[in-house]
């Protein structure tokens, strides 16, 4: 390390420490209240060097079993991520809720540098293995974020600037989250935050897949604005009888959604929740779906009704109250 590192390692650590030791300060800085869980809960030293550990093979292959679903259902995404990120030179990354690195996306020429850094599948990037980074502070504030060089806890790590976003699972779980790392000098913040929105994409694209994979078989509902809401996925699950089986975390919070009234709450009692205008989405999204049940068999009613699993009674007194000729 070159003398001017040195020193700019050490005014990071003297500006970590000011800040941790401040309240006012910890009311200024973006990442103050972070890095003060770094410090003062997991212990951290900024200025120390982390030795590089990682998993072996059989306890990766474990790891990845655990996560069931997401690696499989994350790799279409994480390529098609990978096809613009890793030309600017950035890799792209795939955790789970815990932290641990399970897959990447990175061009042969940039990978030593980056496995240098110890973003590589296997490594730890919770906070409480690094403190503030991309993947570890998206997963203990549950929200995306942009992690800005000198932003890092770390004094080794703010060369990086990392973009998170948080997956959540079908049953509004974090399952993990998509990173995208870049090391470049030229990266500015205007670029990162733009990147930082197609992370946020990749990601909600990854939850709507792990939903319907997780409910095959169900009617799946967008309520809302769907799967491109400002609030996140809005996805409901119905079975035949319209009983609500599943939700997202987006939908839940949306429209009130409690755990214990999944399998028990019919979708129609949404409309009795005095919430018309949001619920709307959800009686358009039902007549939008029958609508196109008719056109896939030719206006016949009873096959229409098969296709969506309900009868042809109810179909026709759901055609009626969502004002739909049949």
């Amino acid at each position: 390390m070159t003398s001017h590192n040195r020193n700019a390692a050490r005014n990071h650590v003297e500006i970590v420490r000011s800040v941790v030791a401040s309240s006012a300060a910890l009311g200024r800085a973006g990442f103050a209240a972070s890095w003060r869980r770094s410090m003062i809960h997991h212990k951290l030293d900024p200025g120390q060097h982390r030795a590089l550990e990682r998993l072996s093979q059989p306890e990766m292959r474990a790891r990845r079993e655990e996560s069931g679903l997401l690696v499989q259902i994350a790799a279409p995404v994480l390529d098609r991520l990978a096809r613009a990120a890793c030309d600017a030179g950035c890799s792209v990354l795939l955790s789970d809720a815990d932290g641990l690195v399970l897959d990447e996306r990175v061009r042969d020429g940039d990978r030593g540098h980056f496995h240098a850094s110890n973003l590589v599948p296997g490594s730890d990037w919770s906070e409480g293995a690094e403190g503030t980074n991309g993947i570890g502070t998206c997963l203990a504030e549950g929200r995306p974020v942009v992690v800005w060089r000198d932003q890092h806890f770390r004094s080794t790590n703010t060369g990086l600037t990392c973009m998170g976003a948080p997956v959540f699972g079908a049953s509004g779980e974090l399952a993990g989250v998509i990173d995208v790392s870049s090391a470049r000098a030229d990266m500015t913040e205007g670029y990162a935050r733009l990147v930082a929105l197609t992370v946020q994409d990749a990601a909600q694209r990854i939850e709507a897949d792990l939903f319907r994979a997780s409910y095959e078989g169900a009617r799946i509902l967008s309520t809302g604005a769907g799967e491109s809401a400002p609030q996140g996925v809005m996805l409901l699950a119905l079975d035949r009888d319209d009983l609500v089986i599943g939700a997202t975390r987006a939908a839940r919070r949306h429209l009130g959604i409690e755990e214990n009234q999944i399998g028990r709450l019919p979708a129609n009692d949404l409309f009795d929740l005095g919430r018309r205008e949001t619920l709307s989405g959800l009686d358009e999204a039902q007549r939008a779906a029958m609508a196109r049940a008719l056109a896939r068999n030719g206006g016949n009613v009873s096959a229409a009704a098969r296709d969506l699993g309900i009868g042809r009674a109810t179909f026709y007194r759901k055609a009626k109250a969502l004002g739909l000729e049949v």
